[in-house]
């Protein structure tokens, strides 16, 4: 199996993963973030979903992995109609053909850069300073906004920590490759372990109060649209056919980013049918 085959095996081993931990942390948010075995099952989950999209960095593109991150969705909506007791739609089925069909286009389209990935010590320090602030940025916001636009702002801040964590990630690979650990940029590692920990916080506080479906679709749009964008600025990652090409992404982009949007709205659906009451005390507490 090629180079693009196993970026393509292991992405969707990772998407899968991260779509337990989404459900897993929306149910943990449903539940004021309480319950050690549910942390326990969001954290084992999120980590197998790292570990598998760090591995399909250093066989595929940033732009064909991070697109295919998008599959979590595609994993997440079964889970939680199994879960409710609900039945998938045509629309949905559409929207899931439309979300693989803009995939398809992306990974024919998209080419390697020749040249390693590597990035210089004053790049890595820019794209952390800038990523930073995005972050802060939207965070701040968020926390002044109302549960739905927080609950966007805070998922939009966490994709952009993720999507940039990706992009340092595969500089280290690259890095550790071509010249072992001395080649390997401190500073860089250390901002891939910083925003991917700021990544699951601010991901997971943006579930609360909000369901599944917003924050989801954010994260899902967000991290591979900053992803891409950094990988074509610092590595050169470019598609096939030039302007032609890219328009072409382009328009997968659109008609992924619509499968996608419409998914989490069929996921909100089913976090909506059949959640169980709290049973009410004396008291009015819940149980």
């Amino acid at each position: 199996m090629g180079s693009l085959g196993w970026a393509v095996v292991l992405s969707v081993l990772s998407a899968a993963a991260y779509a337990g931990a989404a459900v897993a942390q929306e149910r943990l948010a449903g539940r004021g973030h309480r319950g050690r075995s549910r942390w326990a099952v969001a954290l084992l989950l999120t980590g197998a979903g790292v570990a598998l999209h760090v591995l399909a960095l250093n066989f595929g593109t940033v732009a064909v992995v991070q697109a295919l991150g998008t599959l979590t969705l595609l994993f997440a909506l079964p889970i939680q109609v199994i879960r409710y007791h609900t039945r998938l739609s045509r629309a949905a089925w559409l929207e899931a053909a439309m979300t693989v069909a803009g995939l398809a286009l992306i990974l024919s389209l998209s080419v390697e850069s020749e040249a390693p990935a590597l990035l210089t010590e004053p790049a890595v320090e820019v794209v952390g300073a800038i990523t930073a602030g995005v972050v802060f940025a939207c965070s701040l916001a968020g926390w002044r906004s109302g549960p739905r636009m927080r609950a966007v702002l805070l998922a939009a801040a966490a994709g952009a920590a993720f999507g940039i964590a990706s992009v340092l990630s595969k500089a280290v690979l690259a890095a550790f490759t071509t010249g072992g650990p001395a080649a390997v940029s401190v500073t860089a590692a250390t901002l891939v372990g910083a925003f991917s920990v700021t990544g699951y916080v601010i991901g997971q506080l943006s579930y609360r109060g909000a369901g599944l479906a917003a924050p989801l679709a954010t994260v899902s749009v967000t991290n591979p649209l900053v992803a891409a964008f950094a990988g074509a600025v610092l590595f050169e990652e470019r598609a096939r056919f030039g302007v032609s090409g890219l328009v072409a992404v382009g328009a997968a982009a659109l008609i992924m980013g619509w499968g996608v949007v419409g998914l989490a709205r069929r996921s909100a659906a089913s976090s909506g049918t059949g959640v169980p009451e709290p049973v009410r005390g004396p008291g009015g507490e819940g149980r």
